[in-house]
């Protein structure tokens, strides 16, 4: 059982530090943000939709072959839908992801007045720039959240099925959160440094320790914050 009765910002980062002496420190590529390519946000987060519910090696299998077969974002929206979603078929639910795929480049190209970038967010309040994503139908938090923390650095906690899975054995959300209510409560609740190692490292954890079955708690993070029944 978890030794953690309340969660506080310090008792995060003491979280935080456990993790790293049991995986190892988390180093983020410093090429974020405004003066990156400026195409680069909008391809993470064609990306980032290409991987919801399917595994990483279906999406990086997906993504070759989406940029590929298009030379650029207006191809790509204006593709032939079947066509499209044939080309991606292999991150599943192609013609969900084709939809939104170019659903999010029709909004982008229209707030931009014409560009297929997203440099526009940098300078959007996180919430702000959250909404604006989230706006777009097929978009949820996690896709705004990865695309907002990993390529503009902004303080937002993307929460996939593994940080959502030890986030509740922990105790750090309710047992009986939505995927939703997991990023508003984690994005109160973490540090904003800590929102992209922290998202790290929850995920490795999941994977080497805290599976969804058959978790393997004979580890002292587990031991020390851990409410599962295995723990």
């Amino acid at each position: 059982m978890s030794t953690i009765e309340k969660w506080d910002a310090a008792a995060v980062r003491a979280l935080h530090e456990d993790l790293v002496s049991l995986h190892g420190p988390v180093e983020r590529a410093s090429n974020h943000g405004a003066d990156a390519d400026p195409g680069e946000g909008v391809r993470q987060l064609v990306t980032t939709i290409l991987s919801q519910n399917v595994a990483d090696e279906n999406t990086r299998r997906a993504s070759e072959a989406l940029f590929a077969a298009y030379d650029d974002f207006a191809a790509i929206e204006g593709a032939d839908h079947d066509t499209l979603a044939d080309t991606i078929r292999v991150a599943g639910l192609p013609d969900q992801k084709a939809a939104r795929i170019q659903r999010a480049l029709g909004a982008i190209r229209e707030e931009t007045g014409g560009a297929y970038s997203l440099a526009f967010l940098d300078a959007m309040p996180t919430d702000e720039a959250k909404g604006w994503l989230t706006d777009i139908k097929g978009v949820g938090p996690k896709t705004a959240s990865v695309v907002l923390n990993f390529h503009f650095g902004k303080p937002t906690m993307a929460v996939d099925t593994h940080v959502e899975r030890v986030s509740k054995r922990f105790g750090l959300v309710p047992e009986s959160a939505t995927n939703k209510r997991a990023h508003d409560e984690l994005d109160a609740l973490i540090p904003d440094e800590l929102t992209y190692p922290l998202h790290v490292l929850l995920i490795t954890h999941g994977r080497e320790f805290c599976s969804a079955r058959t978790p393997d708690c004979a580890n002292p993070v587990c031991e020390r914050y851990c409410g599962c029944e295995e723990c």
